[in-house]
């Protein structure tokens, strides 16, 4: 049976937040959709001391932008980016478009058609998390949408250089200096300067995941995707250093973003919490990081590795980094999980910043049914048929026609009894359901 070493906030303290969050947003979009412009304009001054006469970027305003970074900065930005291009590409080569003839003169199919227009969140307002930018920018276009928008709060009093950059360079249409409810609300809801899009995506903070959220039905979204999680399955194989290291680096996304350590060894579990302290004693960022560990972290000892593999599955973490004798059997094994980092040499930074794959997982225990963003989600899979001869019309009419009837829908038999007249040359009565031509009486 598990053990924890650790605890985090406990499940109520946790659901009081939530309904906080909830309210909260409820009430900021309303504002928006009733005053458009003037609730963001207001909104943005209120949240980020942000305001212009228009957020949405000039060419020469990302010039400038762009102008400020070394030529490091920008080859570093390219590199990432052309990972993530190329795996998105990959990906959509798996996507084949079909065409089967089912049954002699009937023809079903179906077409991946990309998403006409998308609003991309690039959180910014702690750190400037430019990656955000390739990922939701650059597959989006790798997937065909034809307008693809970004909003990234202002960085330190004015748009973040290096997210400006990498929106530009990842091919943004349109570039907002906006963040939070504000810039999520305006994306899907719509104002006099920003016209709406059909999906949202990207991370962020517990407003932004829960904007996304109530404003799903209206239009599409890639995922809940809120504060960052991450889980450390380790066994002794490796040291309490380099699991602390793990743990500490999502902690510091935010106060609100869980990090555990699931292991079958109290020794290096242990080792993990001393190695965890004196790391927070020299880390810049130790004051973000020591608020979430102590707030969500957990450390939880598990009897087998049989244990640690359900565990795993119960706990659905957005990142898992599995450092173990056997991490291939975990990921053969695991069914829960936004993306794994499997053995030491890997790690959930090289996910988020450069490797290929995408950084956009959904988190709060959604993977147990979603993945996370990849070009697939910026593509409707729609189905399309053919009957081309009169005599596959009349056959499936037939066939239409009882079962509409048995469900006691006559128009739609009528749909199919049109057909068996004309095309099989049948006299079906008005209202009736088609018999079987076998069973008629000539």
């Amino acid at each position: 049976m598990p053990i924890w070493l650790k605890r985090g906030k406990d499940v109520e303290e946790r659901a009081e937040a939530d309904r906080q969050v909830r309210a909260t947003v409820e009430a900021i979009l309303a504002d928006i959709s009733t005053r458009g412009d003037a609730a963001v304009r207001d909104l943005s001054i209120k949240f980020d001391n942000w305001d212009r006469a228009d957020f949405r970027l000039t060419q020469a305003e990302i010039d400038a932008c762009m102008a400020q970074l070394t030529d490091q900065d920008l080859e570093d930005i390219a590199f990432a980016q052309t990972q993530v291009r190329n795996f998105a590409q990959k990906q959509k080569d798996t996507m084949l478009d079909l065409s089967v003839e089912t049954l002699p003169g009937v023809t079903l199919g179906h077409k991946h058609v990309p998403i006409n227009s998308v609003g991309c969140y690039v959180p910014g307002g702690k750190y400037p998390l430019l990656a955000s930018a390739h990922m939701s920018v650059l597959t989006a276009k790798v997937a065909g949408c034809r307008r693809v928008i970004t909003c990234a709060p202002p960085f330190n009093g004015r748009p973040a250089p290096a997210i400006v950059a990498a929106q530009a360079m990842a091919g943004a249409d349109e570039i907002y200096v906006l963040g939070g409810i504000q810039a999520i609300g305006a994306m899907a809801i719509g104002t006099e300067t920003i016209q709406s899009v059909d999906m949202l995506v990207g991370p962020g903070n517990a407003f932004v995941a829960e904007a996304k959220r109530q404003l799903y039905g209206r239009v599409g979204i890639d995922l809940f995707a809120g504060p960052t999680e991450t889980l450390v399955i380790a066994d002794e194989t490796v040291d309490g250093e380099i699991c602390a290291t793990d743990l500490l680096g999502q902690a510091e996304h935010g106060p609100t973003s869980p990090a555990i350590l699931l292991t079958n060894s109290e020794k290096l579990a242990r080792d993990t919490l001393a190695e965890i302290e004196r790391i927070l004693a020299i880390l810049p960022t130790a004051d973000m990081a020591r608020r979430s560990w102590a707030d969500y972290g957990e450390v939880i000892v598990c009897e087998s590795y049989a244990e640690m593999l359900a565990e795993a599955d119960r706990i659905a973490s957005e990142h898992v980094q599995v450092m173990t004798d056997r991490d291939m059997w975990f990921r053969d094994n695991m069914t829960n999980y936004g993306a794994l980092f499997l053995g030491p040499r890997t790690n959930v930074a090289y996910g988020d910043k450069v490797i290929g794959t995408n950084h956009t997982l959904p988190t709060m225990k959604a993977a147990r049914y979603t993945g996370g963003l990849w070009v697939g989600k910026f593509m409707k899979t729609c189905t399309w048929q053919t009957v081309t001869t009169d005599e596959a019309s009349a056959m499936i009419g037939e066939y239409g026609s009882r079962l509409s009837m048995l469900e006691g829908f006559v128009g739609h038999a009528e749909q199919a009894n049109i057909r068996v007249r004309r095309y099989g040359g049948r006299n079906v009565p008005y209202g009736t359901a088609a018999t079987p031509p076998s069973k008629s009486t000539n």
